[in-house]
């Protein structure tokens, strides 16, 4: 490795928020949402970590299922849009995934592709408004399923504000939720954010995302904390002094107040760091917190460090995990984790800590 700019996913972190997540889920059925290359986790390897302690996983389109039945991932997976093409149907069915669908055009390649699902998952719109059939849609299109001879149908929805557990969207959708949700039927409502908030619909399944990897936008309940399962870390490059009215990188956007001791970090928005985050924003170090100065380059990134004399070329920066977390880091972008989580680039080396007596 030619610089010392890597992402750390430490999977036995990610094993105990998976216990942490199951204990607030209750008796409820779990399935792990690692989607997007888990979040930037590493697809493969989360779920790996993770098939003994959930249920099903759950990904966004059919590409990504394959990988993980190719890995040899054997548990259900949900693909969350459904089929795209009557290809990608017969994909799912070949591949034994679960298509969650949402639109007519979708039985119709059901249909197509003839009876061959044991499990669909039926979005309904609650109130989100980007996919799902109405409330009064939904029996007509259990006919067609139970047509098709599909064996178990899933009810589910998805929150729009699930981080504000008592404004009126939540409320309203729960209400609607009541409506149309049958005891007969097993059905899913709750994300990460529902799961952790304890917002608690009438639902036989969770879906575990963000918080698997230790992010949140809500406040766990007492006694429950999540790990960061991902880890920016790199060292001070370079380092120098500059004069009170100079200006550090593109733009001179910030400005020395006083005489300053400036460090050169070997990361940037080639790796993912945010180009929009602020002065200000927070960077770890083993002696304390210092903060970004200036914009944020392609490849570097600079420092105030005038006040923590202990700094120096080759020193450790932990640019979000454990401190400072992803959450804040994002707070200072006007974004939120799973941005940054989901942007790391394939440049930057990801170092998997494996779980104890697992080999590469």
């Amino acid at each position: 490795m030619s610089r010392p700019t890597q992402f750390t996913i430490d999977l036995q972190a990610l094993r105990e928020n998976a216990r942490t997540l199951k204990d607030l889920a209750g008796p409820r059925c779990t399935m792990a949402v690692v989607k997007a290359d888990a979040y930037g986790h590493g697809a493969v390897p989360c779920a790996r970590a993770l098939s003994s302690l959930v249920d099903a996983f759950a990904v966004a389109i059919t590409e990504e299922a394959v990988a993980l039945r190719n890995a040899g991932i054997d548990l259900p997976i949900l693909v969350l849009q459904g089929p795209h093409s009557l290809e990608d149907a017969q994909i799912m069915s070949s591949a034994a995934l679960w298509p969650a669908i949402s639109s007519e055009h979708q039985i119709d390649w059901l249909e197509q592709t003839g009876p061959q699902f044991e499990q669909v998952w039926l979005k309904c719109d609650t109130g989100m408004h980007r996919l799902g059939y109405m409330p009064d849609e939904i029996s007509s299109i259990r006919s067609r399923l139970t047509a098709l001879s599909v064996s178990d149908v899933v009810l589910m929805s998805h929150f729009a504000d699930a981080e504000a557990p008592d404004s009126a969207l939540t409320a309203r959708q729960l209400l609607r939720w009541g409506q149309i949700s049958d005891e007969a039927l097993a059905s899913s409502f709750s994300n990460s954010a529902a799961t952790t908030g304890q917002i608690a619909p009438t639902e036989s399944w969770v879906r575990l995302g963000y918080s698997l990897y230790g992010g949140s936008l809500v406040t766990l309940p007492d006694g429950y904390s999540l790990k960061p399962v991902m880890q920016f870390e790199s060292r001070i490059a370079s380092v120098r002094w500059i004069e009170a009215g100079e200006s550090v990188g593109y733009g001179g956007r910030w400005v020395a107040r006083r005489r300053s001791r400036i460090a050169t970090i070997p990361a940037g928005y080639g790796d993912g760091y945010p180009r929009a985050a602020r002065d200000g924003t927070p960077i770890g170090t083993e002696h304390g917190t210092v903060l970004l100065a200036g914009k944020v380059s392609m490849d570097m990134i600079t420092a105030d460090i005038t006040d923590l004399a202990a700094l120096d070329i080759g020193s450790p920066v932990t640019l979000w995990g454990d401190s400072p977390c992803i959450d804040e880091v994002a707070g200072h972008c006007d974004t939120i984790g799973y941005e940054l989580c989901t942007r790391i680039t394939q440049r930057t080396p990801r170092l998997f800590h494996r779980l104890t007596g697992e080999r590469d």
